[in-house]
């Protein structure tokens, strides 16, 4: 009978497992010396228990002990479909644009609250209940006088110091210069483009600096409007400085400038509501004519006033005024200064029979004490017929302000 001697590698089936994981630990621990070259599949199963059971231990001694393998439970507890949901880097960019997106809101509601702390008017404006002259809708600019008065306003009540234009048709009218338009210019009269730019703009600044100027308003000298003018037109300019210096019935300045006197009334405020246009036109050769047109309504509150409720008059001023530009080249001129062809002007709600200078507003709560109204009675907000076809003379009564 023949005999097999024993094989150098023993059935592995045979060894029970208790040994295997004996043998496979002490080969471990001797650094793989006695290891087998190339383990058999039940070694390499055994193997992987073997590390599964010892990373188990590991993470318990981490974790600090126990049986806490929550992160198995969390992945059974994962809904169904959850790995066909995006990447993490698909993740992560959606959670960088809400990030994005937040910071931009961030930068946005900061700038909105800057911009509402210097103007909180932008905020207050559009609050319920809020009846600011601002929630009437503003008319669009005037190109030419309109067809008749302005309708009534049916906001009640008499105008305060919050609220100077309650009441008045000058709510939808716009604010001091801006309200001043200088239309499109083009050469007419053999005066170029530049020159009649140069008319329109020094016209507006006339305007501005006698009807809208703070200073002058207060009382003071209208010096940037008289450096505009010529003063080689005969009269004008020396005329109208008597005038400011020493006024009476004669030379009373308020034909061109619009004051104030500060020891008895301030401004409501410092909006003055404009409304009006400005044409031009050719002249004779060498002379460029601007045509303005333009009603200012001024709020006033008597000098101590400080309460939210002091009592408002309105005093209205319409000024209508032609201006020209000169070439020196042709005409006994200054370059670039401004002479007054003609001017015409009404005032509405002032004494009647007072020559200082200024104009005095009469307030709703008291009488006039001036002298009495003799002339008839107008509507300050009617442009619809030009001053220079009114001939009507005298101080009347305003049928509102």
């Amino acid at each position: 009978m023949s005999t097999v001697p024993p094989s150098d590698h023993p059935d592995e089936s045979s060894i029970p497992d208790e040994q295997w994981e004996a043998f496979l630990r002490e080969a471990v621990e001797d650094g793989g010396r006695n290891a087998p070259k190339e383990p058999s599949a039940r070694a390499r199963m055994v193997a992987r228990r073997l590390r599964e059971q010892d990373e188990a231990r590991q993470l318990q001694v981490i974790e600090g002990g126990g049986r806490r393998r929550w992160w198995q439970r969390k992945r059974k507890q994962e809904p169904q479909g959850w790995r066909t949901g995006p990447a993490w880097r698909e993740m992560n960019g959606r959670n960088s644009r809400r990030r994005t997106v937040g910071s931009v809101i961030g930068v946005v509601l900061a700038v909105g609250l800057a911009v509402v702390a210097v103007r909180p008017s932008l905020l207050l404006d559009r609050l319920p209940g809020r009846h600011h002259a601002s929630s009437a809708a503003p008319l669009p600019a005037e190109t030419a006088l309109p067809s008749s008065a302005p309708g009534g306003v049916g906001q009640a009540g008499l105008p305060t110091r919050k609220d100077p234009f309650r009441g008045s048709p000058a709510q939808r009218w716009a604010d001091g210069a801006d309200a001043i338009e200088v239309p499109a210019a083009k050469a007419v009269g053999g005066m170029s483009q530049e020159d009649v730019a140069l008319a329109l703009r020094r016209t507006k600044e006339f305007l501005v600096g006698t009807n809208l100027d703070p200073a002058v308003l207060r009382g003071g000298q209208p010096d940037a409007a008289l450096a505009l003018l010529d003063p080689k037109q005969p009269g004008e300019l020396s005329g109208l400085r008597r005038s400011l210096r020493t006024p009476d019935r004669t030379h009373d300045p308020l034909h061109l400038v619009t004051r104030f006197d500060p020891s008895e009334v301030a401004l409501a405020g410092d909006v003055v509501k404009v409304r009006g246009h400005m044409t031009f036109s050719a002249g004779a050769a060498g002379e460029v004519r601007v045509h303005a047109d333009y009603t200012f309504v001024y709020p006033l509150v008597r000098v101590g006033g400080k309460g939210d409720g002091d009592v408002v008059a309105r005093t209205i001023i319409r000024r209508d005024l032609t201006m020209v530009l000169l070439d020196p080249s042709k005409w006994i001129a200054t370059e670039g200064k401004l002479g007054i062809r003609s001017s015409d002007s009404e005032f509405y709600n002032s004494e009647c029979g007072v020559y200082d200078g200024y104009y005095h507003p009469v307030f709703p709560d008291s009488g006039p004490t001036g002298a009495p109204a003799t002339g008839p009675t107008a509507d300050p907000y009617d442009r619809s017929k030009s001053l220079t076809d009114d001939h009507h003379k005298g101080c009347g009564t305003v049928t509102r302000t």
